[in-house]
């Protein structure tokens, strides 16, 4: 990989490398896919073999302990690269770098500089000032978060060529006592429409067929903007495009979900019939203590209603377990709540106590094993949900979009119906040879697994079918930590 991204040079012409490893959530795969299109830009080439690069950027997640406990870790091993490779500047950029600054540099001298969430623009000017002959200094680069790309800001893509993501905000004006992402992310700071409407427009002619919009609080698009309804405006001017089959909204926080908002779900064959709304729990005192707005009646109702808008809606919701203060008895409550909802996927994230939040202060911790035992205990009871929502599939002809050979097996292809996210919620398999990636095709559903389908093909299509509107229910990329909301 790393020989077909470095062109042969003369020395004195070479430019410098780079290599990047990119952890975390969606949101930051787009700021390592921003700072990756600013560094080629500024005269840097790419590699994928991190040995040889002379500048190793590690875009680091501080969203739970295990995401950050990763990110150091990363970092540490690839310190190594100073003495085993080409190595000579080690940068850690991101949310942690945001959230421990000097910390790290103490701590880990292996590192050179650290780059907050503010500054991702600046990163090719960074790393020549950390490339200059002169003596080491480590450094800190820590502007006021956070950094917000527009249209014309140059991106190099991870993943498929025909999926990406589109970060329409950044930062958080919520008060959950147990995230951290305002402290990271800062203030919520929407982009305008028309901005993030020509950038939809690059990567349409890019070959892009599906758009999944991205935020720390999409429902909230638009508010600092003085727009009322402006997740509803923007996907209206989105729904224009052409070119693009599939645009799917993430991480819709469940307060101001509109009718209007439903409805366009609903008659927009573009939007995907796809809700991912974290509700984090169900018992009215934890909700209370986590600083979560509505109550059990609430969210009921609203899941109720989503359901009744969109016929056939396909529900993610994610849960926290562990939280200060929970007992068996809120679990149980939660328990039932995912049973009797029947939502098609569930995550489970445990609690963990996040530096400069409202819950590292409250008592009645929960231990460790008690929340493990939890989380598989409602995993085990989600899988056996998804299962049965996937039966519903079997016998059905329905749409997906391919995208590409199967890591399973070199004999499949992998490909996602719209009630499936990339990454997080399972595949469609098919066998190969019968459509190339970006490609949408017909299949018939002959098997499924806990999470997965099996079908075979029908056909190529141009236009979605009747029955896929309205489902049932190059660096060294990695998914960390997904900053649920």
């Amino acid at each position: 990989m790393a020989s077909s991204l470095i062109t042969p040079s003369r020395a004195k012409d070479k430019k410098p490398t780079i290599g990047f490893v990119n952890l975390g959530c969606s949101k930051n795969q787009v700021d390592s896919e921003v700072m990756l299109g600013t560094l080629v830009a500024g005269g840097f080439q790419l590699t994928g073999d991190a040995r040889a690069a002379e500048v190793v950027i590690i875009n680091t997640c501080g969203f739970i302990e295990e995401a950050k406990q990763e990110s150091i870790n990363s970092i540490i091993e690839h310190g190594r690269l100073k003495k085993s490779g080409s190595c000579r500047v080690l940068i850690a950029a991101g949310c942690l770098a945001q959230r421990y600054q000097g910390e790290l540099l103490k701590e880990l001298p292996e590192l050179d500089g650290v780059v907050g969430t503010g500054e991702f623009g600046r990163i090719a000017e960074i790393c020549r000032s950390l490339l200059a002959p002169k003596k080491r200094q480590q450094r800190l680069w820590l502007g006021q978060p956070p950094y917000l790309h527009d249209a014309d800001t140059p991106r190099v893509r991870l993943g498929t060529p025909h999926s990406a993501y589109l970060k329409i905000a950044e930062g958080c004006n919520r008060n959950c006592a147990f995230c951290a992402i305002p402290i990271m992310r800062g203030k919520q700071r929407s982009r305008p429409i028309d901005s993030i409407v020509a950038e939809a427009k690059r990567l349409a002619k890019e070959g892009v067929k599906e758009l999944n919009l991205i935020s720390q609080d999409t429902i909230n698009y638009g508010v600092d903007l003085g727009l009322k309804q402006g997740l509803t405006a923007l996907l209206r001017e989105l729904v224009t495009l052409d070119d693009v089959r599939w645009i799917r909204p993430f991480y819709l926080y469940p307060q101001q979900v509109t009718d209007e908002l439903l409805d366009l779900y609903a008659g927009e064959a573009r939007i995907t019939k796809y809700l991912d709304m974290p509700l984090q729990h169900i018992s009215d005192g934890m909700l209370k203590r986590m600083h979560r707005l509505g109550d059990r009646k609430h969210l009921t109702k609203l899941v109720e209603r989503i359901r009744t808008k969109i016929p056939g809606v396909f529900f993610r919701t994610a849960f926290i377990v562990g939280f200060p203060g929970e007992t068996d008895t809120h679990f149980e409550e939660l328990k039932q709540f995912v049973l009797d909802m029947e939502f098609d996927r569930v995550a489970v994230f445990l609690y963990s106590d996040e530096e400069g939040t409202s819950a590292v202060d409250l008592d009645r911790k929960v231990d460790q094993a008690v929340m493990e035992e939890r989380r598989n205990e409602l995993l085990a009871l989600q899988e056996s949900i998804s299962e049965s929502r996937n039966r519903e599939y079997l016998g059905r002809t329905i749409d997906v979009l391919v995208d590409g050979v199967s890591e399973e097996s070199d004999r499949l292809l992998e490909a996602r119906h719209q009630g499936l996210a990339p990454e997080i919620d399972g595949v469609v398999y098919c066998e190969r040879g019968v459509a190339k990636p970006g490609e949408f095709i017909a299949v018939t559903v002959t098997d499924v697994t806990g999470y997965d389908l099996i079908a075979q093909s029908a056909g190529q299509t141009d236009k979605p079918s009747p029955s896929s509107s309205s489902p049932p229910g190059l660096f060294m990329p990695k998914k960390i930590g997904a900053g649920y909301r």
